[in-house]
């Protein structure tokens, strides 16, 4: 079993900004698998697809980006996942636009909600796919940024980041060993 957890905010406002990479992300997966976010399920929206048999779920937390934690903490009990078998998909500002960055572990860094899933998980080392979205022009605060919408212009720049980070998200899951997929998709 694997678990993939795209990071954004569940209202409808929230949809187009900067800080749903996640949530558009890990509903790339789920078109890919043929999966539909039926049930909510511990503070999440869950899916389910397969893998060569293997069950994939897929997941957006309801409880905001700052507190994202509480729903992977309660899914990865759940569903008894272990780190290796863990995916989490969010923007990160501290890559360039469009961008993809794939790691098998690592820090928060400025994200607050990776901050949240690492606190309540207690444990860091989990692959996670990042989706670039700092933008040197812009000259707005930070919180006012990721909670802005992307502009008609980049649209298809992060539509296909996120389509990348899905790709590299199921390829973790399908078992592709996480050097491989570095290799493929940061850039």
């Amino acid at each position: 079993m694997f678990l993939i957890v795209g990071l954004g905010n569940p209202e409808k406002k929230y949809e187009k900004t900067f800080h749903n990479m996640g949530f558009l992300a890990v509903g790339d997966c789920a078109e890919m698998l043929g999966a539909k976010f039926k049930k909510k399920e511990c503070e999440a929206s869950v899916a389910e697809g397969y893998i060569g048999g293997e069950k994939i779920i897929l997941a957006r937390p309801v409880t905001y980006m700052n507190a994202s934690g509480r729903a992977v903490k309660q899914l990865a009990a759940k569903y008894k996942i272990s780190p290796r078998e863990l995916v989490v998909l969010y923007d990160d500002y501290d890559l360039p636009k469009g961008h993809v960055r794939v790691r098998p572990s690592g820090s928060a860094g400025t994200h607050n909600g990776m901050r949240s899933v690492i606190a309540e998980l207690g444990y860091s080392d989990f692959a996670r796919v990042r989706i670039g979205i700092r933008d040197l022009d812009a000259q707005i605060p930070l919180l006012d940024y990721v909670l802005s919408e992307v502009r008609r212009e980049d649209y298809e720049l992060f539509t296909s980041a996120c389509h990348r980070a899905a790709d590299a998200a199921l390829a973790l899951a399908k078992g592709e060993n996480v050097d491989i997929v570095m290799t493929k998709y940061n850039g």
